[in-house]
């Protein structure tokens, strides 16, 4: 009996689903079987209602046209994160410098503390509190890559330029320099210009400034040689366009992306190479707070259990360059034609 009843429910779906189908919908062979009491929009396509008294529904077919779930586009979210990264960074500047005047204060009372809730980071053996030493010292390390990094990118897009527009002779002498200046151990060269140059901050700066800009240049080079040899360049030119109006319209978007993103990859290699040159004792002043002076003092207190004094400041050093990384890989997202719209 129960067998005979089903047999008969699904002959009459399947006699009404014929029948809707040659009836015709604007998707021909996807149509379902409506129900007279339900509307379905035009469009969509379910399968709902068996035919038949004491028929069991059929299971639902999916939507053909559901509409898309509302999200957060991918663009917004890497701005934001640029955006946030830029912020945190300059909170940190501006800590640095308004804590300046406090990291040098020394208190016997309470020197050799612990890591609490008055001292975050703790106190060194002269009292002075590990929070605002460290905070002055990513201010002054990142005003270092700052500058540093923007003269080494000024000299970099200068020479790229030039190798790529200047002819075989400009191209062969700036890539010979170019080979030169990576050919040399990266520290040793900038030890001996930050100690030509008398140490401090000024000879720290110059140094970094000096020896960061060949990867730069070669990333200019290729980009602009790519962008002379490609056809709306080609056509530009045929169309009569001067040289000054073709770098103007086509070669300046073309490169610069990947001239920002590199200029600001730049601050991390340059806040490092600070850190590592103080620490060396060939940077920066034993009296003037900043990562590399910390870390080099910390080390004869670690065998004593004083490990605040170089666990502190070196995590904070990661988490600013790791800014630094975030802010440049989030930028060239944005700015990159190739991945602007992912």
């Amino acid at each position: 009996m129960l067998e005979s009843r089903k047999e008969t429910c699904e002959t009459a779906a399947g006699a009404d689903s014929v029948q809707s189908l040659k009836q015709s919908s604007p998707l021909r062979g996807f149509a379902a079987p409506r129900s007279k009491a339900e509307h379905v929009p035009e469009g969509e396509t379910r399968l709902v209602d068996a035919v038949g008294p004491g028929c069991s529904k059929v299971a639902e077919l999916p939507l053909l046209h559901a509409p898309r779930a509302v999200r957060v586009g991918n663009r917004k979210l890497t701005l934001v994160a640029f955006v946030v990264a830029l912020g945190a960074l300059a909170a940190v500047v501006v800590a640095g410098v308004v804590a300046t005047g406090g990291a040098t204060a020394t208190d016997f009372a309470a020197k050799n503390l612990a890591p609490s809730l008055a001292h975050p980071f703790g106190t060194d053996w002269m009292g002075r509190d590990m929070l605002l030493r460290t905070l002055s010292g990513l201010s002054t390390s990142v005003l270092v890559g700052l500058l540093a990094a923007g003269v080494s990118s000024v000299i970099a897009l200068v020479l790229g330029a030039a190798a790529a527009l200047g002819g075989k002779k400009v191209d062969a002498a700036v890539t010979w320099l170019i080979d030169l200046m990576m050919g040399v151990p990266h520290i040793v060269l900038l030890i001996l210009i930050s100690f030509a140059l008398g140490k401090g901050f000024w000879g720290v700066t110059i140094g970094v400034a000096v020896t960061h800009w060949p990867s730069l240049a070669r990333v200019v080079r290729a980009e602009i040689l790519q962008c002379k040899q490609s056809t709306f360049v080609a056509a530009a030119r045929k169309l009569g366009k001067s040289p000054v109006s073709i770098a103007l319209t086509h070669m300046v978007p073309y490169v610069l992306p990947q001239f920002i993103v590199g200029v600001i990859l730049l601050f991390p290699h340059a806040i490092l190479h600070e850190a590592a040159v103080t620490f060396l004792g060939f940077g920066l002043p034993p009296e003037q707070p900043a990562i590399g002076v910390i870390l080099s003092e910390s080390m004869a207190y670690l065998s004593a259990g004083m490990w605040w004094l170089a666990v502190f400041p070196g995590l904070a050093l990661i988490a600013t360059v790791l800014l630094f990384d975030v802010a440049g890989s989030n930028l060239r997202k944005l700015v990159d034609p190739h991945s602007s719209q992912e």
